[in-house]
Order: C-alpha cells, then sequence, then structure tokens
C-alpha cells in the first residue's frame, strides 16, 4: 500500500455537492435508481441504510422506527422527566444524546446490553469524567425507559463510574510561590483577582485549592 493514497469509497456509493455546498451521499448500481442516504456519513445509522440500499430494501422512515434508541430519546426529551432537569443538566446531556443519536440511534433498545453501556464507558475512559458524564447520561434515560415500559431491565445497571485522577489525590493545594505568581499574572481590578483575594483573605488558610479558584473565576 503506498502511504497517502486515499482509501478506496465502497461500491455504488456516490457524493454529490448541492448549490448549497452541502454534501450528499446515494446509492445507484449502474443506471439504476438513485436512493439517498439521509444518516451522517459514517455513522452506523449510514451504513445500515447503505446495506439497505444495495439489497433493494427501503430506506428506514419514522413508521418503523419505533423502538430504536434515537426514537425513545426524542420520547424521554419529551417527558416530565426530562423538564424536571436543571438546564445545565439538559444542556449537557442533549450534546451526550446527540452524538449517541448520530453514532447508534438506528440500534433497537431490545438489542442494548450492561456491555453496550460498558463498552460506551470505556471508549471515553481517556477522560474519566467524560466517561462518566456518559454514563449519568444513559443511566437517566434508562430509569425513565424502564418506567416507561420500553424495556423490560435497565442495561446501565451495575455499570460503574469511572475513578478520575482528583478523585483519588485530590486538588492540588498552591503554595506560597503559586500564590504570588498567580497576584503577578492578575493585577487588581480583574475578576480573577477580585476571586482570588475573596477566597484567601476570607478563609482559614493562607493556601487554597486551584480548581476552586477556577469555578469562583468563571462565575465572577
Amino acid at each position: 500500500m503506498i502511504l497517502g493514497m486515499p482509501k478506496p469509497r465502497p461500491p455504488h456509493l456516490h457524493r454529490e455537492e448541492t448549490r448549497h455546498g452541502q454534501l450528499t451521499w446515494y446509492v445507484r448500481k449502474g443506471h439504476g435508481p438513485r436512493i439517498r442516504i439521509k444518516a451522517e456519513y459514517g455513522s452506523e445509522d449510514f451504513w445500515r441504510q447503505y446495506r439497505a440500499a444495495l439489497e433493494g430494501a427501503p430506506p428506514p422512515s419514522k413508521a418503523n422506527r419505533a423502538n430504536t434508541l434515537g426514537w425513545a430519546l426524542e420520547r424521554y426529551r419529551e417527558s416530565s422527566a426530562w423538564a424536571g432537569l436543571s438546564n445545565a443538566t439538559r444542556r449537557q446531556r442533549e450534546n451526550i444524546y446527540r452524538v449517541v443519536t448520530q453514532t447508534a440511534g438506528s440500534v433497537m433498545l431490545s438489542e442494548i446490553t450492561n456491555e453496550t453501556i460498558r463498552s460506551g464507558r470505556e471508549r471515553r475512559s481517556a477522560k474519566p469524567h467524560s466517561a462518566n458524564n456518559f454514563l449519568k447520561a444513559m443511566r437517566g434515560f434508562f430509569a425513565w425507559a424502564v418506567e416507561a415500559q420500553y424495556i423490560s431491565s435497565d442495561p446501565a445497571k451495575g455499570v460503574k463510574l469511572l475513578v478520575g485522577k482528583n478523585d483519588v489525590e485530590g486538588f492540588h493545594t498552591w503554595s506560597q510561590e503559586e500564590l504570588d505568581r498567580f497576584e503577578a499574572y492578575w493585577p487588581l481590578g480583574t475578576r480573577e483577582r477580585l476571586a482570588f483575594d475573596l477566597l484567601l483573605y476570607t478563609g482559614s488558610g493562607a493556601a487554597m485549592p486551584f480548581a476552586l479558584v477556577c469555578s469562583m473565576c468563571a462565575r465572577a
């Protein structure tokens, strides 16, 4: 294999750019009909539609999406359980669900197992807190899905959160040298210096955790 050469495109898969600059994909065998693929390129749903088009089967439609992961996530976001979450939690989980829907939205709920959830966590294990946010989001969703009787058992149950570095060691406490560096970098009048001074001079000690300063600066 010659390095740098592009990978060959799967058979009968074509790409076209619309007049608005958007890329569209379709399957066409010879001079046969063009079958549009509507899912995001590279996602699991994309390849499902590609295989269906090759076999001459109709692409998945909204009518036969019931009880898929993507369909159920839509129902969850219409529920009172979702409305009861804080705005911050909804924003965070919305981003997670968007990615999950793109990659596995066409998978049937009944096909998702404990191992499926564990594998999803492990794929994100390089960033333990991101992995845990994913797991918490899936726990919330599947707990609702069980209550709504879409599934009989919770595949996220028993999958444990990962332990991050700070969970074991705690946050680093600044030395006097680090305190001096912060004061030199952020002059009086900045919101970072205001947060720093409030924490340092109204607290009980001469040193403080770095993460606490960052948290206060973000809200200042």
